[in-house]
């Protein structure tokens, strides 16, 4: 990797509490091989970090904590016009490579640090306006995936992209177009934790295994990502220990379907293991879906914090975790993983859509 002499340290893009776990974890390391300076970015367009910042700055991993007030094209009235379905093929290129750059340049006056400044930039979800913003200034990085092996269900730069994605791949290297996921001529490599969970993958595609990241933290490590993501570790110890005659079952929710129709799903769910086992549910933090009002026979974990952290957490050990597509191919504190999938999902939602491979229809 070259350096510039002008340019220094490492800056993380995060939009989820997941990204953020993923970085901490990486940094960590980091901390045990070298003691450059890092900072992290985290973005509040679609999640709530709540006291995260504050828990950063008394562990100390990260130089600087910053609130980035990253924009949606909805929210830019200079943006969205030009986001039109309508017209032939050259007037719906015209108006994407006009998107690009408004895009882009719209979020210049939020993003509140000159990441030109760092040595690298590592972003989770560059599908978010900062991959915009990054094409419009020219910046190098990294696009890390949005979740764990999220390409097992879904090509996003392609479904993103329907019709001459190959086309669109080589305008985009101009930088006249935007593509997410290592299409960009900015982005230096995408970032997985399993490539053969990929469909198709770009060419710069590079493996970071989350299991074997995992494997080097050290005692002290772990304790500072529980201090990190826990508002109170003994709160959430005490929960499963307030039931002695059954056996815990942890279900995960997800923000998809229609509330309605995620109600349901997850009625189903409690219904079919609350005979013979103390339901816990873990809400995703961005599930609005009211379940401690919805499900009063539950145990509803009111925290926020990626599912990851409670591996974390010694001797924490349960007996079934249920996920109907969030991807727990890393959890270790459950004896039995219980993935539904999308042939469950079928039978509640059209296919088309949450089934994206196979979809991409001709368009622009």
């Amino acid at each position: 990797m070259s350096h510039n002499s002008n340019k220094s340290g490492r800056i993380y893009i995060c939009h989820t509490f997941y990204h953020v776990y993923i970085a901490s974890v990486r940094e960590l390391l980091l901390k045990h091989e070298q003691n450059s300076p890092a900072d992290i970015m985290l973005s509040t367009m679609s999640n709530d970090f709540g006291k995260i910042a504050e828990r950063f700055n008394k562990v100390g991993l990260f130089r600087n904590v910053i609130s980035f007030d990253e924009k949606r094209d909805d929210e830019l009235p200079e943006v969205i016009k030009y986001k039109v379905a309508s017209g032939g093929f050259i007037a719906k290129l015209l108006r994407r490579i006009k998107y690009t750059r408004e895009l882009g340049k719209a979020q210049e006056k939020y993003v509140p640090v000159d990441l030109s400044k760092y040595e690298e930039v590592y972003v989770f979800c560059d599908s978010d306006p900062i991959g915009y913003y990054l094409n419009y200034k020219r910046i190098p990085y990294y696009a890390l995936e949005d979740g764990l092996n999220c390409g097992r269900l879904d090509n996003q730069a392609r479904n993103s992209n329907p019709g001459m994605f190959g086309f669109k791949c080589l305008l985009a290297k101009t930088g006249l177009i935007f593509i997410e996921c290592g299409y960009s001529r900015y982005c230096k490599k995408y970032i997985v934790n399993d490539i053969s969970q990929n469909q198709d993958p770009p060419s710069n595609i590079e493996e970071w295994p989350c299991a074997e990241m995992y494997s080097k933290l050290t005692r002290e490590d772990h304790l500072k990502l529980i201090n990190i993501f826990l508002d109170n570790p003994k709160d959430l110890l005490e929960l499963f220990d307030s039931n002695e005659t059954k056996p815990y079952v942890m279900i995960l929710t997800e923000p998809l379907c229609a509330l309605d129709v995620r109600k349901k799903i997850f009625k189903d769910i409690v219904k079919e293991y609350e005979k013979e086992n103390a339901v816990i549910i873990k809400p995703h933090p961005r599930d609005e879906l009211d379940y401690v009002r919805e499900f009063p026979e539950a145990i509803v974990i009111r925290q926020s914090f990626p599912m990851e952290i409670m591996n974390d957490i010694p001797d924490l050990s349960i007996g079934k975790v249920i996920s109907v597509i969030t991807q727990i191919d890393n959890i270790s504190f459950a004896k039995e993983k219980i993935y539904l999938g999308l042939d469950f999902l079928d039978k509640y939602e059209d296919p088309s859509v949450h089934r994206k491979f196979g979809q991409q229809n001709e368009g622009t």
